[in-house]
């Protein structure tokens, strides 16, 4: 097959194989018609072959090429369907149209919890819903998603869950403190992302690659401290892409900080500047315990609150 590269020379001879309700002689078979018995009830059309109705491969192939045409662009499908589902529907297409069925086939890989797959007799089947019900956004969920390739199994847990929040929340607080009003100039580190970005999507669609040039962007304005509007608008054409919601969470996730937080803040900076490093010391964990987080960067202190 032209997907799953199976050879008909090396499939078990006289295999008998289940599918779709009828049995087969051979592994390489597969049926366009299947014969009505009183089992389907009025499942069924009158033919000049009699009763019956079309396997199931074929209705895929009929959608498609009503809606589509005979040739399209993307198929895309759970890496279970390529045989024998898709290498079928490539077979009784093309025999068909006589033209190249897809042009270009993506097939995800499956998701597992707890390195088991996902079944509601084990007892580990989620839904959205149940993830809501825990407190996490949907958009926690899309950033899992993203931070593993389409083709590669994911290893779904609750722990991985609490990570991809904390990873989100930090580019939501990050929104939240850039000036998006005000140009800070051609910024080299927004070039640089950017390539690395378009770079990963252009590989077969890396989105692990693509946020570490995120992240990559993050780190370099952090040290920086010019997070200006070009910044801003790099991360909306980012989101273009990922989806995360970022501007619309920016603003939710701006800190606000209690003034004796700020207090404590402008005590251990005078600290610091007289270089009484024990009490400086002493400051931050007592600001720690509040539940605050001290960034030193060049362009001063800046609080993020500890994840929970």
């Amino acid at each position: 097959g032209k997907l799953s590269h199976f050879r008909i020379d090396e499939l078990k001879a006289g295999a008998r194989v289940r599918s779709d309700e009828y049995e087969k002689a051979q592994v390489s078979d597969f049926a366009l018609w299947k014969a009505w018995d009183e089992a389907d009830g009025n499942v069924y059309w009158d033919t000049e072959l009699g009763r019956g109705r079309p396997g199931w491969h074929i209705e895929c192939s009929a959608m498609s090429s009503k809606y589509l045409g005979q040739t399209f662009d993307i198929h895309t499908g759970g890496v279970d369907n390529i045989f024998p589902h898709h290498e079928n529907e490539i077979a009784q297409s093309e025999g068909l149209s006589g033209k190249k069925f897809v042009n270009y086939w993506m097939h995800s890989e499956h998701l597992l919890v707890d390195g088991r797959k996902m079944s509601k007799s084990l007892g580990n089947f989620y839904t959205l819903r149940d993830v809501i019900s825990k407190g996490y956004s949907p958009m926690v969920f899309r950033y899992l998603v993203l931070g593993a390739h389409y083709r590669s199994k994911l290893n779904f847990t609750w722990a991985g869950m609490d990570a991809a929040k904390a990873a989100l929340d930090n580019l939501y607080e990050f929104m939240g403190r850039l000036d998006k009003e005000n140009s800070t100039g051609p910024d080299s580190a927004v070039e640089r992302a950017s390539a690395a970005f378009e770079q990963a999507m252009d590989d077969d669609l890396n989105t692990p690659v693509a946020l570490a040039a995120v992240f990559g962007l993050v780190k370099e304005v952090n040290v920086s401290g010019h997070g200006g509007r070009e910044v801003f608008q790099a991360m909306q054409k980012f989101d273009g892409v990922l989806g995360l919601k970022l501007a619309e969470n920016a603003k939710s996730a701006t800190l606000e900080v209690p003034a004796e937080i700020e207090q404590l803040l402008e005590e251990r900076q005078k600290a610091r500047k007289a270089k009484d490093f024990a009490t400086a010391d002493r400051v931050r964990d007592e600001i720690a315990a509040a539940g605050y987080i001290i960034e030193d960067t060049p362009a001063g202190p800046k609080l993020k609150r500890k994840n929970t």
